[in-house]
């Protein structure tokens, strides 16, 4: 019962009880006095209750947000999102897109089926953007150039301080470029056979399923970025390979994008090849002396051959990256001076010669993904999990030729690696560490910190028989010392992605170049961690799998039912994330072990065989000349990617000492590019057991 109601009811009970006593005037008069008095107060009563119940609502609401700092509320993050917006809009969007504008609209109103009501009687004019194109031109034009992140200020200005020097183009050239953010390379050739240029990865299907991604970039562009947030199910099948084949699945074509522009940028405003291609171009090279040489990068070396002929092609280009395969009498058969009678020199630009990607073959992880804050942890883990980057990555049989090679000889034993620090309090030769007392070890037997040989191993058992075949039908990652089995290596596949394992070409003439930069925190070895049991995905393994149909050429179409006491005996196993310590040396970062490198790339799989695998007769009989270039990372702040001076992993494509090197050996100054370093890489790689 309110306030104002138990008021009404005594100023009744009070009136009846009073009534009596009164004289017969007061009793039609004093009543209504009475009553009104009454109300008043209870009206002032009634008001005095609301004030303590808003005083109240608002303290709750002030301990509630207590722990709610200002930028986790709405009035905060709403603000920020249409400012964040504007910004990648006005980054993103140059002024000749307005041309396009209405294209654009009918093109994105058709993709999702909008349609306007027509009104017959109307006839609406055409939108002129024409001022609003001319006021953004204006815009644009005053803004720095270095603030601008598809240009960083120093476009032409290596070409034409070569061109002034009086170089011009003499030997044509071939980008060979990585997986947007691996190794890149250019070659450098004596003659030219053919063109195939392009990059990045686009549909080629037809299918119902598929039909709106045909002819659209799945791998980079904005129609990328669309896909995967409008579509994500579908890119991710047509991403994915057939993990029975290593090809093509069942209904999905991808293929690589073709053209030089294609590479130039990855998305509108983050350019990729630009820089390089600018200054070539200053020194006259176009179309007919530059090509850009694409592949699936998904597929294994083999597939790319079977599925695309992509080696012969290559071999029509002048192709370098691959050597043994034109020299092979059973697949090239280019003979085994085809190398020293075509190539120049080969410039490899960050190569990944020995390791990267270990931790994504595991867990689906990478310091990039562990070292996000928790808000976009959330969102990665809600949109895009760790099972499904897992899943997609091993189902790119081209992704395996990153796995580590050499075993304990290169990367060290449990409590020594040739990179460690001389003041370090932990190595980097366990590859996979637990903490003591970790969730990790609880019901584990013989579970140990693990080297690169033991952690490959138990990776390997944690992945599908399928992905076990595709690993030993299309790689080996072992050191060879015997110099006859070399030779006999020379002509098996399996063995052409592992520098251990192979020898050079036989062509005294040419030059190998290493370029590469130094001085960012890399990933290096990992600690990890276990949780809770969960059922094995790995369904189409277990001996009853039953396929849909009877080839049962395809995983995809097997499944397996779960017996009546089936219990989840796979755990899920991740980085130790919430492990950080930097304290010790090296540090930890979210359970990531940091080591030397280019911020993607550790030094001892970028300069390890340029510095001293390849300077031995074994592996290098013609004695090739190698010649080591580190570039020191030194970002300019201001500037989105670094500037002129970074040597991040993929902006050293901007670098200016970089285009400088590729300027100076396309053009016949290669005299003038020396060994230069500026890390331990030397020492470190004297340390690895070669012999």
């Amino acid at each position: 019962m309110t306030l104002t109601r138990r008021l009404k009811k005594r100023n009744q009970s009070d009136s009846v009880l009073t009534e009596h006593d009164r004289p017969d005037e007061q009793r039609n008069e004093e009543p209504k006095h009475d009553v009104h008095e009454f109300s008043e107060e209870a009206h002032k009563q009634a008001n005095v209750a609301k004030k303590k119940v808003r005083e109240l609502q608002y303290a709750k609401h002030s301990v509630y947000g207590k722990g709610r700092r200002f930028y986790a509320t709405r009035r905060f993050i709403f603000p920020l999102g249409l400012l964040l917006g504007l910004l990648l809009g006005f980054i993103f969007v140059q002024p000749s897109d307005f041309h396009d504008f209405q294209t654009h609209l009918a093109l994105l109103m058709d993709e999702f089926e909008i349609s306007m009501p027509e009104f017959p009687a109307l006839d609406l004019p055409q939108l002129d953007l024409s001022r609003v194109e001319l006021e953004w031109r204006r815009l644009w034009s005053n803004i720095p150039e270095p603030w601008k992140l598809n240009t960083n200020g120093l476009e032409f200005t290596v070409g034409e301080k070569i061109a002034e020097r009086g170089l011009s183009a003499k030997h044509p050239v071939v980008l060979i470029p990585g997986i947007i953010s691996t190794a890149s390379h250019s070659c450098l050739v004596r003659s030219i056979r053919g063109s195939y240029p392009g990059q990045g990865l686009e549909s080629w299907s037809t299918s119902r399923d598929y039909r709106a991604f045909f002819r659209k970039k799945v791998w980079g562009g904005f129609s990328m970025i669309s896909q995967v947030t409008f579509n994500r199910d579908k890119w991710i099948a047509s991403l994915m390979l057939d993990p029975i084949t290593g090809l093509d699945p069942p209904d999905a074509k991808v293929r690589a994008a073709e053209g030089i522009d294609a590479a130039s940028s990855f998305i509108q405003g983050y350019w990729l090849w630009s820089k390089i291609v600018e200054n070539l171009a200053v020194v006259n090279y176009d179309t007919n002396n530059l090509h850009l040489a694409p592949y699936d990068w998904r597929l294994s070396y083999y597939n790319l051959e079977e599925r695309d002929g992509y080696f012969s092609k290559l071999r029509a280009t002048i192709e370098g990256f691959v050597l043994k395969w034109v020299e092979s009498p059973e697949h090239g058969r280019g003979g085994p001076d085809w190398v020293e009678n075509h190539i120049e020199a080969f410039i490899s630009i960050a190569g990944t010669h020995l390791a990267k990607a270990m931790a994504a073959f595991l867990s689906g992880e990478m310091k990039d993904t562990v070292q996000i804050n928790p808000a976009g942890a959330y969102v990665l883990e809600r949109f895009f999990s760790r099972s499904e980057r897992q899943k997609l990555f091993r189902s790119w049989a081209g992704s395996a030729s990153m796995w580590i090679k050499g075993g304990d000889d290169v990367w060290g034993n449990a409590t020594w690696a040739p990179d460690d620090l001389d003041n370090a309090t932990h190595s980097h030769g366990a590859l996979i560490s637990f903490r003591q007392n970790s969730p990790a070890l609880e019901g584990e037997q013989g579970l140990f910190n693990m080297t690169s040989s033991a952690a490959g191993t138990w990776i390997l058992e944690r992945t599908p028989v399928s992905f076990q075949k595709m690993m030993a039908s299309n790689y080996s990652f072992g050191i060879e010392r015997d110099v006859e089995k070399l030779k006999a290596n020379n002509a098996d596949f399996t063995k052409w992605t592992n520098p251990l394992e192979i020898q050079l070409p036989h062509a005294p003439s040419m030059k190998i170049y290493c370029v590469y930069g130094h001085g960012k925190e890399t990933e290096r070895s990992y600690w990890y961690t276990q949780q809770q049991y969960e059922y094995d995905e790995i369904q189409p393994d277990t001996p009853s799998a039953v396929c849909s149909d009877d080839t049962a050429d395809s995983a995809a179409n097997c499944t397996s039912h779960r017996p009546p006491l089936d219990l989840p005996l796979a755990r899920k196993t991740f980085i130790d994330a919430e492990y950080t310590d930097e304290s010790v040396r090296p540090r930890i970062m979210n359970g990531v072990k940091m080591g030397e490198g280019d911020g993607t790339v550790s030094l001892l799989s970028l300069g390890a065989m340029c510095v001293e695998g390849w300077k031995r007769e074994r592996w290098n009989p013609a004695g090739i000349e190698v010649v080591t270039v580190e570039l020191p990372h030194n970002p300019v702040t201001t500037i989105p990617r670094g500037g002129g001076t970074t040597s991040d992993h993929v902006d050293i494509l901007g670098s200016l000492a970089l285009n400088e090197i590729i300027l100076k050996v396309a053009t016949g100054a290669a005299h003038e590019v020396q060994d230069s370093f500026v890390s331990n890489i030397r020492e470190y790689a004297k340390r690895i057991k070669w012999d």
